[in-house]
C-alpha cells in the first residue's frame, strides 16, 4: 500500500492551490525576454512597496540572525485599531491566519459555510482542518447573504465572508454584513476576509474592528500583500476577541512572520503619502480598464479591489492568446468561472498593454 494512502481521505481530497502565473516562467515557456513581459494576475500593488518599509528593510537586514519579535508590529496594529495587543494575531500573509481560524474551529464532522466563487483558500483551510464545505450559490457574482444565513446547518462552526470578495470584486454593503452577524448564533465564528479593504472608497468604509466589542465570534483578517505592496514578504493578522486570538496564537507556528516583514509593516503603516498615492492610482487605473473593456464590447463586474473580472467568448483561449503576447492576467476557472479572467490594475502603461493585447487576442 502507497504511503500517500495514509493521509486521511480529506488532505488526499484537496486540489492544490495555483498561483498566478510568475514571469520566469511565462519567459521560460514562451522564450519571451522577462522584461518585455507584463503580470496582471496577482492583485499586485504596480508601485511595488513603500519607500519607508524599503529603507525598514534594508536596516533591518543587519540583524537577520536573531529569531523575530512580533511586539512592535503588534503593538503598532493595537494602537491603530483600539484593539488590545491580545486581540491581534500575526500571520505569513493572511492567508496563515484564515487557516489559524479553520484550525481552531474546524474538525471533522463540522462544517463551513462560504459564498460560491469565493477565495479559493476557504475550501484549501476548511478541507485541510477535515471540515466539510456548504457552498452557496452566489447572487449577482457576489455573496448572497440571505442564503448563506439559510445554509447554516447544526454542525457548522465557521462562516466565510471576503468584503470585497476575490475574484469577483463585488462588496457587500456593511449594513448588511452587521445585520447578517447579528443573525449568526453566537457559537459560530464569522470571519471577515478584508484583503482589500484600503481599496474601499472612503464613503464605504466602517470600523469593522470595532464590530468585535459587540460580537465576540468575529475574526476580522486582513493584509499588507495589496496594498502596502508586500506581498512578496507574507505577513498580514487577524483581529479577534481576546479568547479567539489566544487560540489562534496556541496553533500559531513560532516566528511566522520573518524580521524584515515585520520591519516593513510597521514603516508601511506610517507611509499615508504612499498609501494615498496607491489608491489614487488604483481608481485611475480601474477607469481606464472599465472603459477599455466597455470599448472592446466586453462586459465586467463591477470592482472595489484592485482588479476587474470580465467576460470573454472563450477564457482558456483568450488566456492563451494573451500569454503569447507577454501578457500574464488571471484564469479563473477554478472558480466557477470559465469564461471570465481577472486583470489586476497596473501602471497606466501596463493596462495600455494589456488592453491592445486583449483587443488582438479578440480578433
Amino acid at each position: 500500500m502507497s504511503i500517500a494512502l495514509q493521509s486521511p481521505d480529506y488532505i488526499r481530497a484537496i486540489s492544490p492551490y495555483v498561483p498566478g502565473k510568475p514571469i520566469t516562467e511565462l519567459a521560460r515557456e514562451m522564450g519571451l525576454a522577462v522584461d518585455k513581459i507584463v503580470k496582471l494576475a496577482s492583485n499586485e500593488n504596480p508601485l511595488g512597496m513603500s519607500p519607508k518599509a524599503r529603507a525598514a528593510v534594508e536596516k533591518a537586514l543587519a540583524g537577520v540572525e536573531r529569531y523575530p519579535d512580533q511586539f512592535e508590529l503588534i503593538a503598532a496594529l493595537a494602537e491603530r485599531s483600539g484593539l488590545a495587543q491580545e486581540q491581534i494575531v500575526l500571520g505569513n500573509g493572511s492567508n496563515d491566519v484564515l487557516d489559524l481560524a479553520a484550525r481552531v474551529f474546524l474538525a471533522p464532522g463540522r462544517s463551513a459555510v462560504f459564498s460560491q466563487h469565493a477565495f479559493a483558500v476557504y475550501p484549501l483551510a476548511t478541507m485541510s482542518a477535515g471540515g466539510a464545505c456548504v457552498v452557496v450559490p452566489a447572487k449577482h457574482y457576489g455573496h448572497d447573504l440571505a442564503a448563506m444565513r439559510a445554509a447554516i446547518r447544526p454542525d457548522t462552526r465557521v462562516v466565510w465572508i471576503a468584503n470585497p470578495n476575490n475574484p469577483t470584486g463585488n462588496f457587500a454593503p456593511y449594513a448588511e454584513v452587521k445585520a447578517f452577524l447579528a443573525s449568526v448564533p453566537a457559537d459560530i465564528a464569522v470571519v471577515l476576509d478584508e484583503a482589500y479593504n484600503e481599496y474601499l472608497a472612503p464613503a464605504d468604509r466602517v470600523d469593522t474592528l470595532g464590530w468585535i466589542r459587540d460580537f465576540p465570534n468575529l475574526v476580522v483578517t486582513r493584509t499588507f500583500s495589496k496594498v502596502y505592496g508586500l506581498a512578496g514578504l507574507r505577513v498580514g493578522y487577524a483581529a479577534a476577541s481576546p479568547e479567539v486570538a489566544d487560540l489562534m496564537n496556541r496553533v500559531r507556528q513560532p516566528f511566522n512572520v520573518n524580521n524584515l516583514a515585520i520591519a516593513a509593516a510597521v514603516a508601511a503603516l506610517d507611509d499615508h503619502a504612499f498609501l494615498a498615492e496607491s489608491y489614487d492610482l488604483n481608481r485611475r487605473g480601474m477607469e481606464q480598464i472599465v472603459a477599455g473593456l466597455k470599448h472592446l464590447g466586453l462586459e465586467h463586474i463591477p470592482s472595489h479591489g484592485n482588479f476587474v473580472t470580465f467576460a470573454v467568448p472563450d477564457g482558456a483561449a483568450i488566456n492563451r492568446k494573451l500569454l503569447q503576447q507577454g501578457v500574464i492576467v488571471r484564469p479563473i476557472a477554478g472558480y466557477g468561472l470559465p469564461n471570465h479572467l481577472r486583470v489586476t490594475i497596473g501602471l497606466e502603461r501596463e493596462n495600455v498593454r494589456f488592453l491592445e493585447a486583449l483587443g488582438t487576442a479578440l480578433r
